[in-house]
């Protein structure tokens, strides 16, 4: 088994970024989701609500941003905006659906000003997480001392190209029976930071405890539950019943359905495309 993409988000909900190499901290990949649209009331503001943040485009250095600045905004009809992490003044306090609230800083009036001209809104605010150690994981998945930035759930996510195609064989059949046209779905719709390939059997990472990565070495937290935001095309912006409608046939456990596995990193180093995963 081994890598076959790497990708990291560096504002939530915005654009994949593929690399070839990434870093891995205790709170993830590094440049992973490091940034956050909130509202007025500092909750999070991600694509399930606003389907154009997938329109956003944001660079980091790890996915290439040279010059000096820390972070790169770009979309269509708007100038590009150069923006640097906010190091000083009083964090803000900030919520993620039911978890806990976390410490984050504004980002400026500029950058609020630019998203709601990139995206025809108004009252939406970007905030970077300056303390992710603060963000304690949900103890029934994590131990004490896990942490996490801006990342739902826990800090990797990982997915086999062989569930990929498993779900793509039921939702051809699933489309036959509704005589409806196959829909085409990739790894994307899933936003996996570490994608592999050479499993044997689909969905066989459901069942591992530990996985090493490389160098790095990783504990398996949980299955990744899965949400309608799978179902927006992110070129499009359309939405649709698929993959929910045929993962809640195949995958629904507990209530929810699942496909992806979160991951916690015990070790810290850097992973490339290419490299073997070792499973347990």
């Amino acid at each position: 088994m081994r890598i076959t993409a790497l990708n990291v988000h560096p504002v939530k909900s915005t654009a994949i970024r593929p690399v070839e190499q990434a870093q891995v901290t205790r709170a993830g990949l590094a440049g992973d989701r490091e940034w956050m649209v909130v509202n007025d009331f500092g909750e999070l503001v991600s694509a399930r609500e606003l389907k154009p943040l997938y329109s956003i485009t944001a660079d980091t250095a790890v996915t290439g941003l040279r010059g000096g600045s820390d972070l790169r905004l770009s979309a269509p009809g708007v100038e590009p905006l150069l923006i640097d992490r906010p190091l000083v003044g009083q964090p803000a306090t900030v919520t993620m659906f039911n978890y806990p609230p976390m410490p984050a800083r504004s980002a400026g009036q500029e950058a609020d000003d630019w998203l709601d001209r990139a995206l025809g809104t108004s009252g939406l605010h970007l905030v970077w997480c300056s303390e992710p150690a603060l963000r304690a994981l949900d103890l029934d998945h994590s131990r004490d001392g896990d942490h996490a930035r801006f990342q739902d759930g826990s800090p990797v996510t990982l997915l086999s190209t062989a569930s990929v195609r498993q779900l793509g064989d039921w939702l051809a059949q699933e489309a036959l029976e509704h005589g409806e046209k196959p829909p085409t779905f990739g790894a994307e719709r899933f936003r996996p930071n570490i994608l592999i390939d050479g499993v044997d059997t689909a969905f066989a990472e459901d069942t591992w405890s530990r996985v090493r990565v490389g160098t790095v070495d990783f504990r398996v937290a949980e299955r990744v539950s899965r949400c309608v935001m799978t179902t927006v095309d992110p070129e499009t912006f359309e939405g649709g019943k698929e993959p929910v409608r045929t993962l809640a046939r195949y995958r629904r456990d507990e209530g929810r359905t699942w496909m992806a596995i979160h991951l916690i990193p015990d070790s810290e180093g850097t992973i490339s495309v290419g490299d073997e995963i070792v499973a347990d």
